[in-house]
């Protein structure tokens, strides 16, 4: 009979002596595993004089994008309107922009324009 059990799936090696190897190797190559990621990454105080030389460079570019339509200085307000049938129908059968005809027949009743 061999000398792994019936169940087991892998074998632990083992040294000359019958003896299972010592542990301290692995965790030689963890230490230096970890000291070479932490060499790879900047200190606090060498982020914070890289961040200033680069913001005091006067041939950098800023990193602002704004992407989209500019903002409008009297944005409209989407507010829920519940209004008679007949007059939405009234609107509507003017075709498209019905909307922006009922908000200027709004302001003009309003007294804004």
């Amino acid at each position: 009979m061999s000398p792994i059990s019936k169940g087991a799936t892998k074998r632990r090696p083992i040294d000359e002596a019958g003896r299972k190897p010592d542990r301290s190797a692995k965790e030689d190559r963890t230490a230096v595993l970890l000291d070479r990621i932490k060499a790879a990454f900047n200190s606090d105080e060498e982020d914070a004089a890289i961040t200033a030389a680069a913001r005091t460079d006067p041939d950098a570019q800023p990193n602002l994008i704004r992407r989209g339509r500019p903002r409008l200085s009297n944005a409209k307000l989407a507010v829920l309107l519940r209004l008679d049938p007949d007059v939405v129908e009234r609107f509507k059968a003017g075709g498209t922009g019905w909307q922006t005809r009922m908000n200027d027949a709004l302001r003009r009743a309003a007294g804004l324009d």
